[in-house]
């Protein structure tokens, strides 16, 4: 994910003015259920949001070619950009597909630099509305989130539950089945429109919906920016009626991912009956059969590439594996430091030592 700090800042850098400051209290005030007091559709194609858009964009981004061709004129191409969104003739362009080990294999595509810079331009301006509809413990693509914040609140909550270790915790962990490509169009484009009033947005995000289908009318691609976010607003309906409605209250997700923590194993049965229908009826989604279980923490619990135990974490046997075959294929520095960064957040002295010998 992108460093999107500053991006829930106004534009022009107002991020210090007084009226800047009024705009976000006189939002967060109203308690608004749409996006339109705060976002218009000529903010997004704006010259100042797409040149912004280009300046987080291409972090980490500047060698590759594809980006130089596009800078060489880039004045000209934010231009062209602006009037062809302007004047509504712009058209998302096709895919370049490849294949990654992150750690299953995925199929990842990705857009032209044009198309790129837009899905920025479209989520700063998009991102910080909804991620204030969001849950708390939803953690995935989210600023000031993440794996390892979601790993933190797994053990607060095992504690809350298990009355410090005193009572039995049972945990019903659920992933769903071949996640972005079943993501259904038309209820997406349904919930968008829950909150979006500008046509213009809706139109626009309409194409940047449509130019990929796995299947007629679903999926999303895994290279876009923009997929990340439509996802959470997407699995947003879902984390809402797993709070509010099934009152899931020791509830994280993270993408598609999710447990429910209780002492409770006959709720948590009967609950997964009611989130099963629930994915089914309303947005199109199955569980997964085969990462489905109901089992207590002291049994050990695999979620987020760690297995959880009472008192400690190990790392998943398949993630040992992979870092130790990813280090026989890169000796760098940098990526052995990456490995033992991940390490401090378990009980992993003995590959630790490993990594640190290898």
């Amino acid at each position: 994910m992108p460093d999107l700090v500053n991006n829930n800042q106004p534009l022009n850098n107002r991020q210090g003015s007084v009226g800047g400051h009024r705009r976000r209290l006189k939002f967060k005030n109203q308690n608004s259920k749409n996006l339109n007091e705060i976002s218009k559709f000529k903010e997004i194609i704006s010259l100042d949001n797409l040149l912004l858009a280009w300046q987080g964009f291409i972090k980490g981004k500047r060698g590759r070619k594809d980006v130089q061709e596009f800078s060489l004129n880039l004045m000209d191409n934010v231009i062209f950009l602006h009037n062809d969104l302007s004047n509504h003739t712009y058209k998302h362009g096709e895919y370049q597909a490849f294949n990654i080990n992150d750690p299953k294999p995925r199929n990842i595509h990705k857009a032209s630099v044009r198309d790129r810079l837009l899905h920025h331009a479209i989520y700063r301006i998009l991102y910080p509305f909804f991620d204030r509809t969001f849950v708390s413990d939803s953690f995935s693509c989210r600023i000031s989130k993440g794996t390892h914040k979601a790993l933190d609140r797994f053990r607060a909550f095992f504690y809350k539950v298990s009355q410090n270790n005193t009572k039995t915790c049972w945990v019903l962990k659920c992933d769903i089945k071949r996640f972005f490509e079943n993501i259904d169009h038309r209820i997406l484009i349904g919930i968008l429109e829950k909150y979006i009033p500008d046509q213009d947005i809706i139109w626009l995000t309409k194409e940047i919906i449509g130019s990929f289908c796995k299947y007629p009318d679903r999926g999303l691609p895994l290279g876009n920016l923009t997929s990340q976010l439509f996802v959470n607003i997407y699995m947003n309906e879902f984390d809402q009626y797993a709070k509010h409605t099934v009152k899931a209250k020791y509830y994280i997700r993270y993408a598609d991912d999710f447990v429910i923590l209780s002492q409770d194993k006959d709720w948590l049965c009967e609950t997964l009956i009611k989130i099963g229908d629930f994915l089914s009826e309303r947005l199109k989604l199955q569980l997964h059969p085969n990462k489905v279980f109901v089992k207590t923490i002291s049994s050990g619990v695999d979620f987020l590439g760690w297995v959880h135990f009472p008192d400690h974490r190990v790392l998943r046997t398949a993630t040992k594996r992979r870092m130790m075959k990813g280090l026989e294929n890169n000796t760098k520095a940098e990526t052995r430091a990456s490995y033992l960064g991940l390490l401090k957040h378990g009980n992993t002295n003995k590959i630790k030592s490993m990594i640190k010998s290898s």
